[in-house]
């Protein structure tokens, strides 16, 4: 049941988050925001989210994942309601510097909870469902800011808040506390990064950043590549995106589980890695709306399965830490979300199919570091 109403907040969550996205280049480009300022608009929450996300983890192990989750999504909030009224740059900041700050403490928590309340066996089961939910709010959530900005850019803002508020309430009546008071813990950050940044897990924070990275440089880089390579327009893209989402929620919620009960997170993260890179090479080859369409879904195919089972590998070795864990792995994946697009949109300039030759090679060490970490595991193991 709990994880079941997770699915659902999650969901919420996301659908809010994703309104605006196709909204606000607009938006901030109507109160006067040079294409310069719009990129920093959009980094300064990745950046904040860096920050923060391992903060809010760690206070979730000692106070519980509940207040922290709804945090999160009450800080979304405000950030929605505060864009809805903005008419200065300034205001805009003010509004994605609050989000990213307090937002930062939704995925970390959610992970966490779903460390708490499902079994070792079952675990990587819950971290697909909750990728799922996230996907499909990605996916459903664009769409409807794209169709309400039609008439009104501030529509979006005030339905994400409104959505937003409440899944708040949902969270605050409905969804119990998972982290029992005897199993709540608290350790000096110094302590927990030093019991979380050491070998061999610190091999799969490090595999994280190199999908995210190279996740995010596709998506800065492939509008522009499908227009150039094959006449792709907006609407067109939309529908690429939206089935590429479909693709990894369907993976996420339905198969990923079953994938982990067969051949361990281990094969599934290795198999998820090796279908991204594949991705990455056949986009290389793309000439028409259907090949776009089939290249990039096997992409996020292999891209989908790999964030759920490094949070079941990664809480599986936390110890009680659990929550400082998935903050931790939130800040590497926002790492890779603020370097990525700069350097792919880079190396786009150069020459158009660099960003997926990157991303080819970012893949290959991403695979390197599961390498490291079972070797590493392997000779601790025997020490």
């Amino acid at each position: 049941m709990n994880l079941s109403l997770l699915f659902v907040v999650m969901f919420l969550v996301m659908s809010g988050f994703g309104i605006i996205i196709p909204v606000l280049p607009f938006f901030a480009e109507n109160i006067g925001a040079s294409p310069t300022e719009l990129g920093l608009l959009m980094a300064v929450y990745s950046l904040m989210q860096l920050l923060f996300a391992p903060v809010w983890g760690r206070l979730s192990d000692r106070y519980g994942r509940k207040p922290f989750l709804l945090l999160g999504i009450i800080g979304l909030t405000l950030s929605f309601f505060l864009f809805a009224i903005a008419n200065t740059l300034s205001m805009l900041f003010v509004a994605r510097i609050l989000g990213g700050v307090l937002s930062a403490a939704t995925m970390p928590t959610a992970t966490a909870y779903v460390a708490d309340v499902t079994s070792v066996e079952e675990r990587g089961k819950g971290m697909g469902m909750i990728g799922a939910a996230i996907g499909l709010g990605f996916i459903f959530g664009p769409a409807i800011g794209g169709i309400l900005s039609k008439n009104d850019l501030h529509t979006p803002f005030w339905l994400a808040g409104c959505l937003s508020l409440v899944t708040a309430l949902l969270v605050f009546v409905f969804l119990k506390e998972s982290l029992p008071k005897e199993k709540r813990t608290y350790r000096a950050r110094k302590r927990v990064v030093l019991s979380i940044w050491k070998e061999p897990v610190m091999f799969l924070y490090l595999l994280q950043w190199f999908i995210s990275f190279s996740l995010a440089g596709l998506e800065a880089t492939f509008a522009y590549y499908a227009a150039q390579r094959a006449g792709l327009h907006s609407t067109e893209l939309g529908y690429i995106f939206m089935m590429m989402g479909l693709a990894s929620a369907f993976v996420q919620g339905g198969l990923v589980g079953k994938l982990i009960r067969t051949f361990g997170e281990g094969k599934v993260i290795q198999l998820g890695i090796m279908l991204s890179a594949l991705g990455f090479a056949l986009i290389l080859f793309i000439h028409d709306f259907w090949t776009a369409a089939l290249y990039l879904s096997i992409f996020g195919v292999g891209n989908g399965v790999i964030r759920p089972c490094l949070s079941s590998l990664i809480t599986k070795q936390a110890a009680n830490d659990e929550g400082s864990a998935a903050g931790f792995l939130s800040s590497f994946d926002s790492l890779g979300r603020l370097v990525g697009p700069p350097i792919a949109g880079w190396l786009f300039t150069l020459t158009a199919s660099l960003p997926y030759v990157l991303g080819i090679v970012l893949c290959s060490f991403a695979f390197f570091c599961y390498y490291l970490f079972v070797t590493k595991q392997k000779s601790h193991a025997l020490g």
